[in-house]
């Protein structure tokens, strides 16, 4: 699902240097401790901890904020208080404040397989990387600039990384297997979210959680599992959401339904449109409404659609698309992503990105009936992946031994999809986890929800999720915790910088409606 590409890590990438009026560091310290079990034993030995501290400053909104910088790991343990792995994370965290007043937030990345780097160097962290987007990115020097978008005005951030992603490792007799299931992957992140809330005294602190693309699938198990285990959450921010992977078994067609206002957005942006409407907004709104309307009930028909009514869906459809009215027959009104994004500007010998269809790519043919590669991923890889190394080397003085992870393919390959959901009786074979959600919602009325979604993104198109989670059955008292935003942007928001200040901007409301400060 996401960033399941090879990073050629070879030779020295060089790297701007920040502007001196950020993020000076002016101390640096290294602290360790043995992580003693609740019940020490003489098989459940100590394991160290560390902990790396840095101290910066940054200016947001013209006010200068200082704050504490950690990069270190958090030991997990099974139920028998064995270790079982050693789990990386940064946190940056407000110098001065009250700890147990302050906003609290986990974000990670999805995959799976995929660490935090990408939401660490790009979305909200004190710095971030300066990318070309949605053009590819040259190759170095690259640009780290303070980020005048992030949200440490408004909480504490804390990027995990997932067990065998990032420097994040099973120990003792812990294999992968322990952690690469949806299930293993939900134990795995309350127990260290867990682990850092009590090491670090914030148990009172109001608590969110922010995950990106499966990241949001595991927001909405682990949201459920963390409540379960008595630790209440305000909010959960949802980006680019996959919430129900059946969708994408064959013999249904809710997935053709859901992609088609995504494809509409790209065609838009392309100039692939006969007649090109002034407000894309409001424009979606009509493509929703004939996609859930007539083309839902076409396609309900399936083979039995009548010729007379097969020709005039294939021509809005076509009309919606930029596809030609022939190609669309021929693939029986069924756009599969792969061929979208071969076909629409097929006639310039360009493809789009899946992550972003803003981004262009070119093939050795055009001829072909896939891309040959994802133009948005390849377009940012190479510069989120240096920024981060050098960053950690540079500015928080973090060095170990291992190699860092920005993708492991293996969990992938190896993921155990099934999925023990709330209220359903039989362990799914594939992760529904929106009824997850609902139930966090129920056992918490306050629980607020945020879902913000790229009209650009063809991998988790945003009309999918508007179905999930219009789906989760909520009582009418709960139905306003929810809400929805949408930005001209992607599947990874940040990299385009107006949207990312427009999502900063609706982010602080949302911190200050679901954790009012007194």
């Amino acid at each position: 699902m996401r960033y399941l590409i090879s990073f050629l890590m070879a030779g020295a990438f060089a790297l701007a240097p920040l502007s001196a009026s950020h993020a000076s560091q002016t101390a640096s310290t290294t602290k360790t401790h043995a992580d003693k079990p609740a019940d020490s034993t003489a098989a459940a030995k100590p394991v160290t901890e560390t902990a790396k501290l840095s101290h910066h400053s940054i200016t947001l909104n013209g006010h200068a904020l200082k704050y504490t910088a950690t990069a270190g790991t958090l030991i997990i343990r099974d139920d028998k208080n064995q270790p079982q792995a050693s789990v990386f994370y940064v946190a940056y965290t407000l110098d001065g404040a009250k700890a147990g007043h302050r906003p609290l937030t986990f974000l990670y990345n999805g995959g799976p397989g995929s660490s935090s780097m990408w939401l660490h160097m790009g979305s909200f962290g004190p710095v971030r990387i300066n990318t070309a987007s949605p053009a590819a990115t040259a190759p170095p020097p690259y640009h780290l600039v303070p980020n005048k978008d992030s949200l440490l005005d408004k909480t504490d951030l804390v990027f995990i990384d997932a067990v065998g992603t990032g420097y994040s490792r099973p120990l003792g007799k812990a294999t992968g297997k322990d952690f690469w299931g949806v299930d293993q992957d939900v134990s795995a992140f309350t127990r260290a979210i867990q682990r850092y809330v009590t090491v670090n005294q914030r148990w009172n602190s109001p608590k969110f959680l922010y995950g990106e693309s499966y990241g949001t699938t595991r927001s909405a198990a682990l949201v459920d599992a963390l409540q379960d285990k008595g630790m209440a959450f305000n909010g959960v921010i949802l980006m680019s959401s996959i919430l129900n992977y059946g969708i994408r078994n064959p013999g249904y067609d809710e997935i053709y339904v859901g992609y088609l206002p995504s494809y509409a957005a790209a065609a838009w942006y392309h100039d692939k449109l006969a007649h090109k409407p002034t407000d894309l907004k409001t424009w979606l709104d009509q493509v929703r409404a004939w996609a859930q309307g007539p083309y839902a009930a076409a396609l309900a028909q399936g083979q039995n659609l009548p010729a007379d009514q097969r020709d005039a869906v294939a021509k809005q459809l076509a009309a919606y698309t930029g596809l030609s009215v022939q190609f669309v027959k021929d693939a029986n009104l069924r756009i599969n992503l792969g061929r979208f994004r071969k076909e629409l500007l097929r006639d310039q010998r360009l493809t789009l990105g899946r992550f972003d269809s803003r981004f262009t790519g070119t093939d050795p043919d055009a001829a072909g009936e896939d891309p040959d590669f994802d133009a948005s991923s390849a377009g940012i890889s190479g510069a989120f992946v240096a920024a981060f190394h050098i960053y950690l080397d540079t500015e928080l003085g973090y060095h170990t031994k291992l190699d860092y992870r920005p993708t492991f393919d293996d969990i992938n390959k190896g993921w155990d999809w099934k999925h023990k959901a709330a209220d359903i009786e039989r362990p799914l074979p594939l992760p529904y986890v929106a009824g997850d959600l609902a139930h966090a919602m129920r056992t918490n009325p306050n629980l607020k929800v945020l879902s913000v979604n790229g009209y650009y993104d063809l991998a988790t198109p945003f009309f999918n999720t508007e179905y999930d989670l219009a789906h989760m059955n909520l009582d009418p008292s709960l139905r306003g915790n929810l809400q929805f935003l949408y930005y001209p942007s992607g599947h990874m928001i940040y990299l385009n910088t107006d949207a990312l200040q427009q999502l900063k901007g609706d982010l602080a409301q949302f911190y200050d409606h679901a954790a009012p400060q007194h």
